[in-house]
C-alpha cells in the first residue's frame, strides 16, 4: 500500500494518555536460535502475541501472499538463511503459532515502514541521529521493545524493534554508528517483494541486523547497506562518531541509486528523510520534510542534542497519529540511546 493511502487518512495529532518507553529485552547471541527470543515470554502473554500478530498480517498481508509463502514455509532453511530461520521456528514455537504466520509478519513489517529519520551535527561536531516509526496499528505501540543483543557477556548491538520480528529498523552499535531505515515509496507490488526473497536477496531489516552485527565503523556499515542486494527498495540513514559522519543512502533493490551526506563545510550539518528522494519535492500534503527542516533550522546547530532533536520529532505533522515510537540516540554516547512509546506529540523527554 502506497503512503499516500495512508497520509491521506491519518491526522496530525495524537491525544489521549503519556508516552511510555518500552520494555527492554536481553536477547543472548550465545545460545540457538531457536532459544533467542524466550525472554519475550516473560514480558508478553503468548495470547496476546498472537492476537497482535493476526491483526498485523490481516489487515497488511493479501491473502493470496499466504498461499505464496508456503514453498518458503516447507523449505525455511533453503530460503531463510541462519540466525532467521531458527528465530522464525523458535518464535513459533513460543507463540504456539504455525510458522507461515511468524514469516507473514516479518514480511508485514518489511513493506509498511513509514518514516521521518534525521541525522544532525551540532557545532561541536558531535552526532545525533533521531526517528520517529509509523505504522497504522495502535497495537505496535504495546509490543514495542528495546533490545540489548548480547555476545560474549558484552552488549554487542541495541535495537528497538517489535514482539515477533526478528529484523531491526532502527538500531546502534556502540562508538561506532547508528542507523536507521525508511520505507521507499516505488510503489512495488507484493510480488516483486516475494520474487525477490525468492532469489535470496535479503530483507531490508535484516541487512541492518547484519551490518550492526558485523560492521566494523561508519563507512563499513555506508559500505554494506549500499551494496547487499534486498527485496525492495528504502532509505538507510546512518550517524557515526566523527564529524561528517553522516549520510541518507538511496536503495533501489540490487544498488544505491543515491548517496547524501553530512557537509558542514558547506552548510549542511542535517538531513531529513521521510519516504521520498530527497532531490525531488514531496507531495504537497505530505508536510513532514519541510517541517522538520523548519524547525531544525529554527533550533540551530548550536542547540542540537539529544533532547532538541526530540523536539523537532514532536512537532506535528513530524509526529502524527500513527507514529508508533520516536528513537533518539548517538553513537558517541552509546548509553543515551532512547526509545519513547507516542501516545501523545508531547514534547517532554
Amino acid at each position: 500500500m502506497k503512503v499516500l493511502i495512508f497520509w491521506a487518512v491519518v491526522g496530525v495529532t495524537v491525544s489521549g494518555g503519556s508516552c511510555f518507553s518500552p520494555p527492554v529485552v536481553n536477547i543472548s547471541l550465545d545460545v540457538p536460535a531457536e532459544q533467542r527470543w524466550e525472554p519475550l515470554l516473560k514480558i508478553f502473554d503468548k495470547d496476546f502475541l498472537r492476537k497482535a500478530a493476526a491483526e498485523v498480517i490481516d489487515t497488511t498481508v493479501p491473502k493470496w501472499v499466504h498461499t505464496a509463502v508456503s514453498p518458503i514455509v516447507k523449505a525455511l532453511e533453503k530460503y531463510v538463511p541462519q540466525p532467521y530461520a531458527g528465530e522464525i521456528r523458535g518464535m513459533a514455537s513460543y507463540y504456539q503459532s504455525d510458522i507461515s504466520d511468524i514469516v507473514l509478519l516479518n514480511f508485514a513489517y518489511e513493506v509498511s515502514a513509514f518514516c521521518t529519520s534525521i541525522v544532525a551535527q551540532n557545532t561541536k561536531g558531535n552526532i545525533y541521529h533521531g526517528r520517529n516509526l509509523d505504522y497504522p496499528h495502535d497495537i505496535l505501540k504495546n509490543i514495542t521493545i528495546d533490545i540489548l543483543f548480547i555476545k560474549n557477556g558484552q552488549v554487542a548491538y541495541t535495537g528497538t524493534s517489535f514482539a515477533g520480528y526478528v529484523g531491526l529498523w532502527t538500531g546502534q552499535s556502540a562508538k561506532k554508528f547508528t542507523v536507521s531505515g525508511d520505507q521507499r515509496d516505488k510503489g512495488y507490488w507484493w510480488e516483486n517483494v516475494i520474487s525477490a526473497f525468492l532469489l535470496k536477496s535479503s530483507p531490508v531489516s535484516w541487512l541492518v541486523r547484519e551490518t550492526l552485527a558485523e560492521a566494523t565503523d561508519f563507512q563499513d556499515a555506508v559500505m554494506r547497506l549500499a551494496k547487499v542486494p534486498i527485496i525492495t527498495d528504502v532509505y538507510y540513514i546512518v550517524g557515526g562518531v566523527q564529524p561528517n559522519e553522516g549520510v541518507v543512502i538511496t536503495r533501489d533493490r540490487s544498488r544505491p541509486a543515491d548517496i547524501w551526506p553530512l557537509d558542514w563545510n558547506m552548510g549542511q550539518w542535517y538531513l531529513v528523510e521521510t519516504n521520498y528522494d530527497h532531490w525531488l519535492p514531496t507531495p504537497k500534503w505530505d508536510k513532514r520534510r519541510d517541517i522538520a527542516m523548519k524547525t531544525l533550522n529554527a533550533t540551530g546547530q548550536d542547540n542540537i542534542n539529544m533532547h532538541s532533536l526530540y523536539q523537532v520529532l514532536s512537532v506535528a505533522p513530524v509526529c502524527n497519529s500513527i507514529t508508533v515510537y520516536t528513537t533518539v540516540m548517538s553513537a558517541a554516547t552509546p548509553d543515551k540511546y532512547k526509545t519513547v512509546i507516542r501516545e501523545t506529540c508531547d514534547e517532554s523527554f
